[in-house]
C-alpha cells in the first residue's frame, strides 16, 4: 500500500520514522512519500519537503513566513492528490495538518489517520469539530487523552502507548556508552554535566537559552554546561546567543547527553518526557515575551493545570514549571540547585518519575500503531 506521512518538526520525524519501520514489517509492499526529515528518509521512500522548511512558531515568525507556509501547504495538497495514497497519516503538527486533513476529506476518499493526536485538551478545544469531521482514525500516545476524546467528546480513539518509552529503552538496550568515551568523543572536560535542552525552534531557543545559561553558569567551575542542539538549527544561530559563554554545543546526541547528565534545564514538549524516562532531574523552562500578560492569558485560556507532559501524565506536579514571567534567572537557579546530588527534592522527583512511567504503560507503541493502521486499512 501507499502511505503518505506529514511530520513538521524533529520529534515528529523521530516518531514517524519508527512508525514507518513497523508499517514495513506489516506490509512488505509499503511505499512511502512524506513531508518529514532525515530519520524518515532513512526508512526509504520519497522526501517531498524537509521539516526545516515548515517549523515556524509564534505569531510574528508565522506572519513573516506566511507566503512560504501557504506555498508549502498548496504544494502538499497537490502532491497528495497526484500520488493518491491508500492513506494519509498525519503526525502531530496540528496547525498545518488539520488544514490538510480538511482538504483531503472534502475532495477525496483517501482515509485520514492521525498518529500523535493534536493537543486540543490544552487549548483550541473547538478543533474537536474538525477532527470528528476530517479524521477517520486517531492514534493517541498519552493515556489521559482517552477520557478527553471518548468520555468528554464521544470520539473513539486508539491508545497505543507512548513511543518515547520505546525510543529511550531501545537506546539503553543497544548503545553501550560509558562516560569516559562520551567525554573523549566530544572533547569535554570530564566534569559532571548540566544538560540544556532549549527547544527545536528558533523562537524557543531565542527566548529560553540565554536565561538557562545565565542560571546554570554559577556552577560552571564544578559542572560542564552541554547544549543538546536541534538538528535543524545552524551552529551560527547558537553562536550568536552563546557568544562568550562556556557552553559545549553538541548535535545529534540528545539521548547520549541525557544518559550522562546530572540535571537538566528543559523547554516544554517531548523533551520533558525523554528527560524523565532517562531519570534526569529537570526544571521545565518556558520564557515568553510579555510574560505577565502571557501568564494572565495562560490562566484564562489553557484548559490544563500543567504544560509539561511529565506533570500531565502524572496528574500532579512532579517537575517544577517556570513559565512566562515565572522564568527568571533567579527562579531557574533556585529550582536547579534543589535538584543537585544529595538534595531531598532530587530523590522525591526520581520516585515520582517511576510512578509516571508506569502510567504510560508498556513499550511497543509504534508496533501497535502500525498493526492497527494496517488492520484498519485492510478491513476497509
Amino acid at each position: 500500500m501507499k502511505y503518505y506521512l506529514i511530520a513538521g518538526e524533529a520529534s515528529g520525524d523521530l516518531h514517524a520514522s519508527h512508525l514507518m519501520k513497523e508499517l514495513r514489517m506489516n506490509d512488505e509492499h509499503a511505499e512511502f512519500r512524506f513531508f518529514g526529515g532525515d530519520l524518515m528518509q532513512q526508512q526509504g521512500g520519497t522526501l517531498v519537503r524537509h521539516y526545516k522548511e515548515l517549523a515556524y512558531m509564534g505569531f510574528i515568525p508565522v506572519l513573516l513566513h506566511l507566503r512560504t507556509i501557504l506555498r508549502n501547504m498548496k504544494m502538499c495538497k497537490r502532491d497528495i492528490l497526484e500520488w493518491h495514497p491508500d492513506v494519509l497519516i498525519l503526525v502531530d503538527y496540528p496547525g498545518f495538518n488539520l488544514s490538510i486533513a480538511e482538504f483531503i476529506h472534502r475532495h477525496t476518499s483517501i482515509p485520514v489517520y492521525y498518529y500523535i493526536s493534536p493537543k486540543i485538551w490544552a487549548w483550541k478545544e473547538y478543533r474537536i469539530k474538525n477532527i470528528k469531521r476530517d479524521v477517520d482514525e486517531l492514534f493517541s500516545i498519552l493515556p489521559f487523552e482517552v477520557d478527553f476524546f471518548e468520555k468528554k467528546h464521544h470520539y473513539p480513539i486508539h491508545y497505543v502507548g507512548n513511543p518515547t518509552l520505546d525510543e529511550v529503552e531501545e537506546y539503553k538496550r543497544t548503545v553501550k556508552d560509558d562516560f569516559t568515551q562520551f567525554i573523549s568523543d566530544n572533547e569535554l572536560s570530564g566534569k559532571p554535566i548540566i544538560a540544556l535542552l532549549a527547544g527545536s525552534r528558533k523562537q524557543e531557543i531565542k527566548d529560553n537559552l540565554s536565561i538557562m545559561v545565565e542560571a546554570a553558569s554559577v556552577h560552571e567551575n564544578e559542572y560542564e554546561l552541554v547544549l543538546a542542539a536541534a538538528p535543524n538549527i545552524d551552529a551560527d544561530y547558537y553562536s550568536k546567543i552563546l557568544k562568550g559563554k562556556r557552553v559545549k554545543v553538541i548535535y545529534n546526541q540528545t539521548y547520549r547527553i541525557l544518559n550522562h547528565a546530572t540535571v537538566a534545564l528543559v523547554t516544554s514538549g517531548t523533551a520533558t518526557l525523554e528527560t524523565a524516562i532517562f531519570r534526569v532531574p529537570q526544571v521545565v523552562c518556558y520564557y515568553m515575551s510579555f510574560g505577565r500578560i502571557v501568564s494572565f492569558l495562560r490562566r484564562c485560556l489553557l484548559k490544563v493545570k500543567y504544560i509539561s507532559l511529565v506533570n500531565l501524565v502524572a496528574d500532579k506536579e512532579v517537575v517544577r514549571e517556570l513559565v512566562a514571567d515565572g522564568m527568571t534567572v533567579e527562579n531557574v537557579r533556585k529550582e536547579m540547585d534543589a535538584l543537585l546530588p544529595g538534595k531531598e527534592r532530587r530523590k522525591i522527583m526520581m520516585d515520582n518519575y517511576d510512578e509516571m512511567i508506569c502510567r504510560l504503560g508498556e513499550t511497543g507503541a509504534p508496533a501497535k500503531a502500525a498493526q492497527m493502521i494496517y488492520s484498519c486499512l485492510m478491513n476497509k
